[in-house]
């Protein structure tokens, strides 16, 4: 039998497990790209796992060559604390310029190793001005992921990450409290793409949601619902026969949505973007199922083709 473990079970130097965990800058999109390299071998989308891995390998370099990044003032934060509101949210914060910047940089990094249709997409980014790519992280941010061009809006949602995570790295844990809304994130208000248990060796029983944006991961209720809160009788897990339960599906009857669960204490390699992404079977599986995902990936565009 499994032991459910809660907030306040896990000791802690605080004597509570940490409710926010934000991302380590020096190595988080470095890590990604060396799973994706992992997984890429013997699987049968390897070409596409190793261009990611190569993506997330621009993100971890524009990442590190980006500045420090305008953050609310120390006014704005207790504001934002005062009204349990995200601090830094993705559809409102003003964003500097240097994610275009980051964008630029990360499009020259992956041409080499695009594949043709991929290059066709590159080369037409290449001639869209400052106002085009605006809207297209509006988009993004917007979780608008289908249409026309939506083959661009992976690549401008990489950078947007690489951004959002500087700015949540400056801000630090102490600025980022739980909100009232428990599923969305306390930094940025995006909607979690999974979650994981296991997000670092010091919680390993607990459940954390993973930011889809900024990378940002909080603690939730494990066997609950993060769309609709149904409790542990409307919750199942689903996974792939004959694969080792390390991606599995939490599908809810209620609301009739899932999200991905990524047990990390089980292989403390895994990535949430990048096992998420070797495991699309899972989520065909699921969907014919007749359930629908509940937070995106922002690096797939289902309407991309």
């Amino acid at each position: 039998m499994t032991t459910l473990l809660e907030p306040g079970q896990i000791p802690h130097a605080s004597g509570e497990p940490p409710r926010v965990l934000t991302a380590d800058a020096k190595d988080v999109f470095a890590h990604r790209a060396r799973r994706f390299a992992q997984l890429a071998e013997g699987h049968p989308l390897g070409d596409y796992l190793r261009f990611m891995g190569r993506l997330a390998q621009a993100q971890q370099r524009a990442l590190d060559a980006m500045p420090a990044v305008p953050v609310p003032d120390d006014a704005a934060q207790s504001q934002s604390r005062q009204h349990a509101m995200p601090p830094v949210p993705a559809q409102s914060w003003p964003r500097d310029p240097a994610w275009r910047k980051a964008l630029r940089a990360i499009l020259d990094e992956v041409a080499p190793a695009a594949s043709a249709t991929a290059t066709a997409t590159l080369e037409a980014m290449a001639g869209l001005d400052d106002a085009a790519l605006e809207a297209l992280a509006d988009r993004v941010l917007r979780t608008e992921l289908y249409g026309e061009q939506a083959d661009k809006l992976p690549f401008v949602a990489a950078a947007l990450q690489a951004y959002w995570t500087r700015l949540a790295v400056q801000l630090g844990t102490a600025a980022l409290h739980p909100l009232d809304v428990p599923g969305v994130c306390p930094c940025c208000g995006a909607l979690p793409s999974l979650s994981v248990i296991g997000a670092s060796p010091e919680v390993p029983g607990l459940r954390y949601l993973h930011c889809s944006l900024c990378n940002t991961e909080w603690n939730v209720t494990r066997a609950q619902c993060t769309a609709c809160d149904a409790g542990e009788s409307a919750v199942a897990y689903q996974h792939i026969e004959g694969d080792k339960g390390l991606v599995q599906a939490e599908t809810c009857d209620v609301c009739k949505s899932y999200l991905k669960l990524i047990r990390r204490d089980k292989d403390a390699a895994a990535d949430p973007v990048a096992d998420d992404l070797a495991t699309l079977a899972l989520d065909i599986l699921v969907d014919e199922s007749g359930y629908s995902r509940s937070g995106p990936n922002l690096l797939l565009a289902p309407g991309g083709g």
